[in-house]
């Protein structure tokens, strides 16, 4: 088990030499608590899956537990919490690896989540926000995560870290119309997102109470719906 604390940013190597150090020592499950970190980064994403790149290849498991809101946040943003299994305490994180010993023969456990997701498909129309010249767009492709802070789009390979851009999209049997500004905080990786490449992380930047409002009441109802046919 390895405590984490502080920020997680380019300057967290050494997050990625203590996972090596327990490979080489023999250590092949390794459970990161997350309980003192206060912040994470896009810089800092591409730590963890440098270390988690690092973890599949000498075929170990890496889970997260005591993970903040705000973190967890930008780890959906990212689909991280697609591939990295993130649990609420340090216990249920334990119970998890037992369980994966008794279910080893099962393929693509990180497709196994503690929290429930909103499965999705909602085409939407992405442009630049430019104040001028021939700005990127990406026509019908698809939002397959959406919260009420941001979305991961798949099907789009036209934009940069950091770029802010424009989401149109319609939701709900009404069709309602919503647009939204949003920043670039996260690009696919080919080799630990393949089905979902290419693809990128957004954050909504300045969306107005209403807008997110009807966000909230789009994802509660169906996630409603999907308890239900549970």
């Amino acid at each position: 088990m390895l405590d984490l604390s502080g920020d997680i940013d380019v300057n967290a190597a050494s997050f990625v030499e203590a996972v090596g150090q327990c490979l080489r020592d023999g250590f092949s499950e390794i459970l990161c608590n997350f309980e003192d970190v206060e912040k994470i980064d896009y810089m800092g994403i591409s730590v963890v899956v440098i270390a988690y790149k690092e973890v599949m290849n000498n075929r170990g498991r890496l889970k997260f537990c005591n993970v903040a809101i705000h973190i967890k946040n930008m780890l959906s943003v990212a689909g991280i919490d697609k591939v990295i299994e993130i649990y609420p305490t340090e216990d249920s994180a334990i119970d998890g690896f037992k369980e994966d010993k008794v279910i080893e023969n099962i393929k693509n456990l990180q497709l196994r989540r503690r929290f429930k997701r909103l499965p999705i498909d909602i085409k939407v129309e992405l442009k630049e926000k430019s104040p001028g010249g021939k700005a990127p767009v990406c026509f019908n492709v698809d939002i397959i995560n959406l919260s009420a802070l941001g979305a991961y789009i798949y099907g789009c390979n036209q934009f940069r870290l950091g770029d802010i851009v424009v989401l149109t999209f319609s939701l709900g049997q009404k069709k309602t119309e919503m647009k939204v500004d949003a920043k670039v905080v996260w690009l696919s990786d080919k080799q630990i997102q393949p089905h979902n490449h290419p693809g990128m992380g957004v954050v909504f930047q300045n969306i107005p109470m209403d807008v997110q409002e009807k966000l909230l009441v789009f994802i509660e109802k169906n996630m409603s719906f999907m308890l239900k046919d549970e």
